[in-house]
């Protein structure tokens, strides 16, 4: 049996940015939602993992594609579901509807870390999704590291304070495409353009306290950004890839 979760809400002002686009932040707060509520509905909310397994829920990679710019007070339908588990990753799907016509899809990997160790738990073991995988719905695409440029010609300092934080502790998987798009200054960029694609790969927890080096690229209309820690260690990278708006936008 497929379990496809539905969400409908409505982009509002918060939302959107100084081209009246849906900002890539605020698309994936709309997935993370949707994820969240279709989680709780298999029974396998972060409480619910937390208190059966003693697990957290974690995404390693998000990856959206749309075909126009979604803006203020649009209606939009998020569909998702989840492909099944196997291995120590799961990866959950999303079909985006605006006035009831297709107008982007997606997709994430997740994993379950123990809450104490943060050591990976098999996904086998996780009865809920047995029989609860989107089935024939189940998209085909493979999120892996995008190749990035060998030299970044810009570079920004990023703060992290308690805005940025969720229910986890660390940081919020939507707020680093916010540190990429700030540091690309899309604003900038963004005139006559939206954004078609983007990608983003979370490698090391960040935390509230901390300070991340943003670097950045662009080449053409594909621009690429990749956070360091203090010490260097790497903790994300993106790639977000821009095109012309259209009457059809």
């Amino acid at each position: 049996m497929s379990t496809v979760y539905e969400m409908n809400c409505r982009v509002d002002s918060r939302d959107v940015d100084l081209f009246n686009q849906c900002r890539p932040s605020a698309v994936l707060g709309f997935l993370q939602e949707a994820a969240t509520q279709a989680a709780l509905a298999l029974g396998v909310s972060g409480p619910q993992i937390r208190e059966k397994y003693n697990c957290l829920w974690m995404v390693t990679r998000s990856w959206v594609q749309l075909d126009a710019p979604l803006r203020w007070n649009d209606p939009l339908t998020v569909k998702t579901w989840h492909r099944g588990a196997s291995g120590a990753s799961s990866y959950r799907d999303f079909d985006l509807f605006r006035d009831g016509r297709p107008i982007g899809q997606g997709a994430s990997v997740w994993v379950m870390v123990d809450a104490d160790e943060r050591k990976l738990f098999r996904m086998k073991n996780l009865t809920e999704f047995q029989g609860t995988d989107g089935g024939e719905l189940n998209k085909s695409i493979r999120l892996r590291r995008p190749a990035m440029p060998e030299t970044f010609d810009g570079r920004t300092r990023r703060e992290l304070r308690y805005s940025d934080t969720d229910i986890n502790g660390h940081v919020n998987n939507a707020h680093y495409a916010d540190f990429a798009c700030d540091s690309l200054h899309l604003e900038r960029l963004g005139r006559g353009k939206f954004v078609r694609s983007f990608q983003i790969g979370y490698v090391s927890e960040c935390r509230a306290g901390e300070t991340v080096w943003v670097d950045t690229a662009a080449r053409g209309d594909e621009l690429f950004a990749r956070g360091e820690g203090e010490n260097g260690d790497e903790r994300f990278d993106f790639t977000l890839t821009l095109e012309d708006l259209t009457d059809r936008s």
